[in-house]
């Protein structure tokens, strides 16, 4: 019963980092395609 509470809580554990994780790499997408988006609607109006 121990070992079993024990992998369970593991499982947790591993889960909320993974979410952490892929929030975190969500946000970093997400300011790399507004750095695209900013460049270009700067070279547009350059034009």
């Amino acid at each position: 019963m121990n070992k079993l509470l024990m992998l369970m809580l593991l499982i947790a554990v591993g889960g909320l980092l993974g979410c952490n994780t892929m929030a975190g790499a969500g946000r970093d997408i997400q300011r790399g395609g507004q750095a695209v988006t900013n460049t270009a609607n700067h070279v547009k109006s350059e034009m």
